[in-house]
């Protein structure tokens, strides 16, 4: 790893919430002449990578888009080796995790994923659920228009109940309802392989976040590139709506 690009980061100028698509396994595999589910056993070094940067740095909050609502229509073996492979992952790295302070956290459809994974996931939060450290968040059969749906539905239910007035909708009463309740807003969303898309992850959370492309496939992203990202973010002004001369004032 070049540490020069460690070394240029302002330390003072980080995202505090950065999150990830982590796309290209599948493209990677065929690129080594491999099935793509070799892509997905091999994107765990990049987790791991991506998990050290934020330590390193002291980035407070990593989201990674692991398996969206959408993943669910793929093939039946992939899903399966996907879901298998996200059990034996958390086995294996958990104890590394709780060592270095980070706290496990979940969001999306939890009651669609298999039991066991279930079973592992609860375990594994209950385990890091006091850690102070990096709170790592898994996007897991997560779908942003059916977390904003399920956000309105709540509101509304609050609403008929009589628990909330009209006086009592804002954007922070949609925060609250939303599966990210106790996250702060993105501020950086990054997403490997080339591809320009959202693709339905967190649309209300990275309403005003730096969004950073690379043709990287998601295997080969290392803590090099994920610092490339940092200092990409870093020369960009952040203006919320205003403009260049009020942020100087």
């Amino acid at each position: 790893m070049n540490n020069s690009l460690l070394e240029q980061i302002n330390k003072e100028k980080l995202p505090n919430h950065v999150a990830i698509i982590m796309d290209g396994n599948g493209r990677w595999a065929k690129k080594n002449g491999k099935e793509r589910t070799f892509g997905h056993k091999s994107a765990l070094g990049s987790v791991r990578s991506s998990i050290e940067a934020c330590r390193k740095l002291g980035i407070k909050y990593l989201t990674l888009y692991a398996f969206s609502s959408e993943n669910w229509n793929r093939p039946r073996l992939e899903v399966n080796v996907l879901m298998t492979l996200l059990s034996s992952a958390i086995k294996d790295e958990i104890n590394d995790l709780h060592k270095n302070g980070i706290r496990l956290n979940v969001i999306g459809d939890f009651s669609k994923l298999p039991s066991k994974a279930q079973k592992d996931l609860t375990k594994a939060m209950d385990l890091t659920k006091d850690n102070t450290g990096c709170i790592l968040t898994l996007a897991l059969s997560y779908g942003s228009k059916e977390e904003l749906l399920n956000a309105f539905k709540s509101i509304a239910i609050q609403y008929k109940n009589g628990v909330i007035s009209d006086n009592d909708f804002n954007e922070e009463l949609v925060h609250k309802n939303l599966y990210t309740h106790d996250l702060p807003m993105v501020d950086l969303m990054i997403r490997t392989s080339g591809e320009t898309r959202i693709s339905n992850f967190l649309l209300w959370q990275i309403a005003y976040a730096e969004l950073y492309f690379t043709d990287v496939l998601w295997p080969d992203f290392n803590e090099e590139e994920f610092y490339k990202a940092i200092l990409n973010f870093q020369n960009r002004e952040r203006r919320f709506g205003k403009i260049s001369e009020q942020l100087t004032n």
